[in-house]
């Protein structure tokens, strides 16, 4: 037999050695040689019919022996299998031994991966009689390890885009295990929170991020998770604060997510700086409260001029009439005492328009007109005012006001209407104190250091409430019973002293217990401040019976007081009480006319309306008009005014104010 016949000839020439006491012939003996190998063992003769197959051959193409025995390659493992034999059946039969591993299709076994060693035998002298292929079947193995590569590339793959979005993201990610520890820092966390991602490695997060007074919380919501894994922060947007290394407490934005990988588990925490952001909002908040304190002094400054206008008709009666009233008591019975009071109610007067003045000036952002002012003579002239109201009340007032104190270069006026609002304030407040002394305190020191004035008044009322503090500059904001305050006080105040460079703030460490408001003025020279405006005088110069000024006013009291301060002046004086009056005039009188006065609102002819039919009419004394008003600061008076080019004087006014308008305009009518 075949079988026989190949083992007795191998066993004579394997490798020197000799199987003569091995029964090499015996079919049992070659059975159990190819059983015994590792792997599947056939036989095949020249012409592709197989001889033998062991049970792993048989196991393998998964058909009985009766079916392989004398069936050919071709018909067992199909054409391709059958193919590759033909491609090496040249070198078998050279002699060669074939080795070859690699992936082949067997046909309806699939894509297997087979070592394999195929071997010609041939007896010496004849031709070539069977091939021997042993081969393993390493499929499995194969498979396994191109899952292991993809499994290895694919996780590779998987940290490398994960290392690309940690490490790009902007929010800081800081992964920690089961016991708090840092496991990973990203580069963001990095920026936040000042820790390197080595100092921050292994260290607990607690200790690490979170302020102490978070800790507790902190270790006891961990702690009770993974004890029942009942949780109300995994999954939320929080909005916490946490810790730099250099110790600032910042805001930040938190969304905590769990990861399990296997039995173990990890907590990515995304965190967001919210410094940033919280600063823009706060700047937005700011912007959006001055924009809405811009509004409400707009609103004031529209209220002003309404004011302003009905409040300027009557003080300029009031002022011209106790003027013109001093000079004809000159020669009157008791003439000094009357002439007095008369001063004391032009006083009062020119100082309630110097207020409202004031006011517009604010509402305009108008230069101020400043003089050399020492800071105890305004605060004397304030307590002066004040001196009645303050005693009835029962107000002790103490003052501490060197008399060395360089003087300032100030508006006198505004600033006194600030210390009065303020003293007015502090009395109000000390109405509401019912045991102990009521007191005042104004002290004003020299600061070297910063070049300023600081005057400080102060009362031991209740003082302002924590809560409102920071709202008491606003406009309209008030504490007081509705009816007697308008919240403009302190709005008004504040915005006096800071249109000279100053401050006006609410001081609550000093004082006597209650409020303390502290000014403080720059000591500024002339000589640094030319763009300051000071009052001119009015060039002292008499009129000409000749010469006609045309008064026009709607009001009549003001129209005779003009017409009484020009006659004073030396010139003639002619009344008419509305625009249309006056062109009625214009047209039919027989004498010229060499200026004209003209109040801007009126109901019968206002002033711009006459001012346009002049330049139509009477082009020359368009050149010598002058225009008087209490509403300068209306949008229409205003856009008027600057369109004409005309002189102005506000109400009040006084004759050096009628007297300098009129050198002008009568000098343009000599020149013309």
């Amino acid at each position: 037999m075949f079988e026989v016949r190949l083992l007795s000839e191998v066993g004579h020439t394997s490798g020197g050695s000799t199987l003569d006491h091995v029964p090499v012939g015996d079919p049992q003996f070659v059975g159990a040689l190819l059983n015994g190998v590792l792997g599947c063992a056939t036989v095949i003769d020249p012409a592709g019919r197989y001889l033998y197959a062991n049970q792993d051959y048989l196991d393998f193409v998964g058909r009985p022996a009766r079916e392989v025995i004398g069936s050919t390659v071709l018909e067992v493992l199909g054409e391709s299998v059958h193919r590759s034999y033909q491609l090496v059946m040249g070198d078998l039969r050279a002699g060669k031994t074939i080795r070859r591993e690699g992936w082949t299709d067997y046909g309806p076994l699939g894509s297997r991966y087979i070592e394999q060693t195929v071997t010609a035998y041939q007896l010496e002298g004849s031709p070539i009689s069977s091939y021997i292929a042993l081969s393993r079947d390493l499929t499995d193995l194969k498979t396994q390890q191109r899952e292991l590569v993809e499994r290895i590339e694919a996780q590779n793959a998987a940290d490398a885009y994960h290392a690309v979005i940690v490490d790009n993201a902007l929010d800081a990610i800081v992964v920690i295990d089961e016991t708090g520890a840092v496991v990973d820092f990203n580069p963001a966390a990095v920026s936040i929170f000042g820790y390197s991602r080595d100092e921050a490695m292994g260290q607990q997060i607690s200790e690490l991020i979170i302020p102490a007074t978070l800790r507790s919380a902190h270790d006891q919501g961990m702690a009770s998770y993974m004890q029942s894994g009942i949780t109300r922060i995994l999954g939320r947007r929080l909005e916490l604060e946490a810790v730099r290394a250099t110790g600032e407490i910042i805001p930040v934005e938190l969304t905590i997510t769990e990861v399990k990988l296997g039995a173990k588990r990890l907590f990515a925490a995304h965190l967001r700086d919210l410094s940033a952001a919280r600063q823009a909002q706060a700047e937005i908040e700011h912007q959006r409260e001055a924009l809405h304190q811009k509004d409400k002094l707009a609103a004031l400054g529209s209220l002003l001029a309404g004011v302003a206008h009905e409040l300027n008709n009557p003080l300029s009666i009031v002022i011209g009439q106790a003027m013109m009233l001093r000079e004809k008591l000159v020669e009157a019975p008791m003439a000094s005492e009357l002439a007095e009071r008369s001063v004391k109610i032009e006083i009062a007067a020119n100082r309630c328009a110097r207020i409202v003045r004031s006011f517009l000036d604010m509402a305009r952002q108008r230069k101020h007109q400043r003089d050399a002012v020492l800071i105890p003579e305004l605060v004397g002239s304030g307590l002066e005012l004040l001196s009645y109201n303050l005693k009835s009340s029962g107000v002790v007032v103490e003052t501490d006001l060197p008399k060395n104190l360089p003087p300032l270069w100030i508006d006198a006026d505004q600033i006194h209407q600030v210390i009065v609002n303020l003293l007015v304030n502090a009395n109000q407040a000390l109405e509401e104190k019912t045991d102990g002394q009521r007191r005042i305190r104004i002290a004003a020191e020299h600061l070297p250091e910063t070049q300023t004035i600081a005057l400080r008044i102060s009362d031991n009322g209740a003082g302002i409430p924590l809560s409102i503090r920071s709202r008491i500059f606003d406009p309209y904001f008030t504490t007081k019973p509705q009816g007697t305050g308008t919240g403009i006080g302190l709005a008004v105040s504040r915005g006096l002293i800071e249109s000279h460079s100053g401050t006006l703030e609410l001081d609550p460490a000093q004082g006597l217990g209650g409020a303390c408001f502290v000014i403080r003025l720059p000591i500024v020279s002339p000589d640094t401040n030319n763009d300051l405006q000071t009052p001119q005088k009015a060039e002292n110069a008499p009129g000409n019976l000749e010469q006609h000024i045309l008064i026009i006013d709607d009001e009549v009291d003001i129209a005779d007081l003009l017409a009484d301060i020009v006659r004073k002046i030396g010139f003639s004086a002619v009344v008419a009480n509305s625009g249309q009056a006056a062109k009625i005039l214009l047209e039919q009188a027989d004498l010229s006319i060499d200026a004209i006065l003209c109040d801007i609102r009126m109901p019968d002819g206002d002033g711009p309306s006459f001012f346009d039919w002049l330049g139509k009419t009477h082009p020359a004394l368009a050149g010598r008009i002058g225009f008087i008003t209490g509403d300068t600061l209306g949008p229409a008076a205003g856009r008027f005014l600057a369109r004409s080019g005309c002189p102005v004087i506000e109400k009040p006014f006084t004759p050096d104010d009628i007297q300098r308008i009129l050198v002008t305009l009568t000098k343009a009518a000599a020149d013309a």
